[in-house]
């Protein structure tokens, strides 16, 4: 037991090393980090390997040291400390080691793959609970941002489908669409212009509070997570493509897409048609109000009306402009005979009377909104410069009344200056006469009278100029 003490007090400090084993370093957390400095459990199958080398070359030395030689180091201890041998011995055998514990964490790596991943789970949530940041999606976890609710339809009307939460992914790969076109559907996006895009099979419509999908034999409807259900529509959905699976054989020659996007324009159309009506309605009352009286709360109201008119009738031509940019183009009208592609039969480039004729039915009916949207907001600011007219004539009034009130002013103050000069403290003889007081008095209403009649008569001569 001495022999190993002094053996161990007088090895180099290389290889003292050797016998303790490199130092393992410590485990740190970042709080800005989503990870560890270094991945703990790669280091496990290592850390069980130094241990087992340093205890071999623990007993190795001991066993050296009691003999009394070493064959490989023939001189350990010397008078002048380390020799250049020993420290080169000392640093290979720790290259030595370190690439042993290289090659078995290695080996240990692809046996400990599957147990690594809920390790490595449980230690994040562990780190995010302390408040070191590094936070853990899972399951539901993973981003509302990745995922899409909707709900589907058959071509019968039927759901199939309902509120049901899919990845963006998934949606892609089973609809063959693109990532960008997705964002065009996806609710959460509020500030997107109205658009009908047309790909190969599939038509996607972003139409007010509308965005759906439409196949040749389905129709999804998408909606953003936590909002509220579109109960309305699916039921009107519903009964629309209901009641057009009950019609007639030349009725039913309409393919299904057609008859989606059709009752998807129906209820586009009715929404706008409702929300004129009332805001209409609101105008017009307020507009009568104010041909009877004008009031500052009915002018400030009709501000706020104003607004609302110019923001609805910005989103009608919005509506407008979308549907006149499918008709444009006739690609596009030929691609949505989604029904001839399914079977195989491709469609013609100007072969798209059908669905022309369609949704030139409903661009009308758009256009009719517009012109009605334009003509209130034309007879509002009619009534607006109506308005500003008579407040013109008040603030003209006021003014008038401020003239022959200066004028007034004015013939006073040529009276008073006269009583004036005797109410000042000098000596004269008029004190003690009997009529002085009636002569003065008499003088200083005649001048009073002579200004105003001269200033009324010239402020009358201005206004015959303006008039």
């Amino acid at each position: 037991m001495s022999a190993a003490l002094l053996l161990r007090s007088t090895l180099p400090a290389a290889m003292r090393s050797t016998l303790h084993g490199p130092a393992v370093p410590r485990m740190r957390l970042y709080p800005s980090s989503r990870a560890f400095s270094f991945n703990m459990f790669d280091l496990l199958p290592g850390l069980e390997s130094l241990r087992k080398r340093r205890s071999k070359n623990l007993e190795d030395a001991v066993g050296r040291g009691a003999v009394g030689k070493s064959t490989e180091h023939p001189t350990l201890v010397t008078k002048g400390g380390r020799t250049d041998r020993q420290t080169a011995k000392g640093a290979q055998s720790d290259r030595q080691t370190a690439k042993g514990a290289q090659s078995d964490r290695q080996t240990a790596k692809g046996a400990q793959s599957d147990k690594r991943a809920p390790l490595m789970q449980e230690v994040y949530r562990y780190q995010r609970s302390a408040g070191l940041g590094g936070p853990v999606r899972t399951g539901a976890q993973q981003g509302p941002d990745l995922t899409l609710r909707c709900t589907e339809l058959d071509k019968h009307g039927n759901i199939t489908v309902r509120a049901g939460e899919f990845q963006k992914s998934e949606l892609c790969a089973q609809h063959g669409l693109q990532a960008r076109d997705l964002r065009k559907i996806d609710s959460k996006f509020v500030n997107q212009m109205p658009a009908i895009l047309v790909r190969r099979h599939a038509i996607l419509v972003n139409l007010l509070h509308i965005r759906a999908l439409i196949e040749a034999d389905r129709i999804v409807l998408f909606d953003s997570i936590g909002a509220h259900s579109q109960g309305n529509l699916v039921y009107e959905l519903q009964e629309r493509l209901r009641s057009n699976s009950r019609a007639g054989p030349a009725e039913l020659a309409q393919p299904f897409e057609f008859r989606a996007l059709e009752a998807v324009l129906i209820s586009v159309v009715g929404s706008l048609q409702s929300d004129e009506e009332v805001l209409v309605n609101l105008v017009q009352n307020l507009l009568a109000y104010l041909e009877e009286s004008v009031d500052r709360a009915k002018l400030r109201e009709l501000l706020q009306y104003s607004k609302r008119l110019s923001r609805f009738e910005q989103k009608v031509l919005n509506i407008r402009d979308a549907i006149e940019e499918v008709l444009e183009q006739d690609e596009d009208l030929a691609a949505m005979y989604l029904t001839q592609k399914l079977h195989g039969s491709a469609r013609a480039r100007d072969d798209h009377e059908d669905v022309e004729l369609m949704m030139e039915t409903y661009l009308k009916q758009v256009e009719e909104i517009v012109n009605h949207i334009e003509s209130v907001s034309s007879h509002v600011r009619t009534t607006e410069d109506v308005v500003n007219i008579i407040l013109d004539s008040q603030r003209n009034s006021l003014l008038l009344l401020e003239i022959r009130l200066t004028i007034l002013t004015v013939a006073l103050s040529s009276g008073t200056f006269l009583t004036g000069l005797f109410g000042m403290n000098l000596v004269n003889t008029l004190e003690s006469h009997p009529t002085a007081f009636l002569f003065v008095s008499s003088i200083a209403l005649f001048c009073i009278m002579a200004l105003t009649v001269a200033g009324l008569r010239s402020m009358r001569k201005v206004l015959r100029r303006i008039n």
